[in-house]
């Protein structure tokens, strides 16, 4: 086997095995099973509703005590796919895990756009007293990145794992054509196929996607397939990185990726080198071992470090 194949196949096994991962995750949480690592702190959450500036409804989960932190999750998550995170950051953080709108409990008013997000964490930030970090993942990490630049000293701290942005030759060519089949097909109310396309999209095999379909967790991806179309809006309209956006950030920012995803997803790396070298003093860090569906109990002392 030559070596080109072999890196190959790792890196179709290394991908197949993050979404067989994150479907296992999707279905516990369908069960409504909290993590066993974590049940001890379910009598710590209280679960709130605070108005964005556009009257919409934003439903979020408070965790412990200590400075405030909100959780900013990416494509096709509500709140309750940070749930084990939260509890492993409560012990010294309140932590805000909310659904983003149109997910979950939280409401939705047409039309979209990214700014009405940031104003959603910015009335998250308020009712935590005005000043919180904020921690995003993928496309979450996108938006917590605009939301920095937007509020200035509102977000004291900002932490980043794996924004999705590629600047790859053909990316940007690859990824219009996928919104605009999205697009496409939420304008149909072809909900399944656009969560299919979107799995399709992110190198997602045929089998993990036919098991989520099976799974409890499908009603409620359904229910959130017209996010989809948000997450690509957050992302931007050409996937590359937001030079302009990053450089204004003034809280102290910590910049990651995964060792393993440089297999499966090698944009990665070379995405997050950038965003830490344009936005001003931010570090660096690679999570070893860990690929984008990466480990709460890896991350969660990773953020209280840098929290601290």
């Amino acid at each position: 086997m030559s070596a080109d194949i072999a890196a190959k196949r790792t890196a179709s096994l290394s991908l197949r095995a993050a979404w067989l991962a994150g479907l296992l995750s999707l279905t516990a949480l369908a069960h409504g099973q909290a993590p066993a690592s974590a049940a001890s702190a379910n009598k710590a959450k209280a679960t709130h509703v605070v108005m964005s500036r556009d009257g919409t409804r934003i439903t979020y989960d408070r965790w412990g005590a200590g400075p405030a932190v909100i959780i900013v999750g990416g494509a096709l998550s509500d709140r309750s796919g940070s749930s084990e995170l939260a509890q492993l950051l409560a012990g010294h953080l309140t932590v805000y895990s909310y659904d983003r709108r149109g997910r979950g409990d939280s409401g939705d008013t047409k039309p979209y756009s990214v700014k009405r997000e940031i104003d959603d964490i910015e009335a998250l930030i308020d009712s935590a007293g005005g000043s919180a970090y904020v921690y995003g993942k993928s496309s979450g990490a996108s938006l917590a990145l605009q939301s920095a630049a937007a509020l200035g000293n509102k977000v004291s701290r900002l932490a980043l794992y794996e924004p999705p942005y590629s600047e790859a030759e053909g990316a940007a060519t690859a990824w219009r054509a996928f919104t605009a089949k999205l697009d496409g097909l939420l304008a149909a109310h072809r909900r399944a196929d656009a969560i299919t396309s979107f799995m399709g999209f992110v190198g997602a095999p045929d089998d993990v996607v036919a098991k989520m379909k099976a799974s409890p967790a499908w009603p409620g991806m359904l229910a959130m397939a017209p996010t989809l179309a948000y997450d690509n809006a957050v992302v931007g309209e050409d996937r590359s990185v937001p030079v302009g956006v990053a450089s204004t950030v003034k809280a102290r920012t910590l910049v990651m990726d995964g060792s393993a995803s440089v297999g499966p997803m090698p944009f990665m790396r070379p995405t997050a080198d950038k965003l830490g070298k344009v936005i001003p003093g931010a570090q660096r860090r690679v999570v070893e071992g860990q690929a984008h569906d990466v480990s709460a109990k890896v991350l969660a002392p990773i953020l209280l470090e840098f929290f601290r």
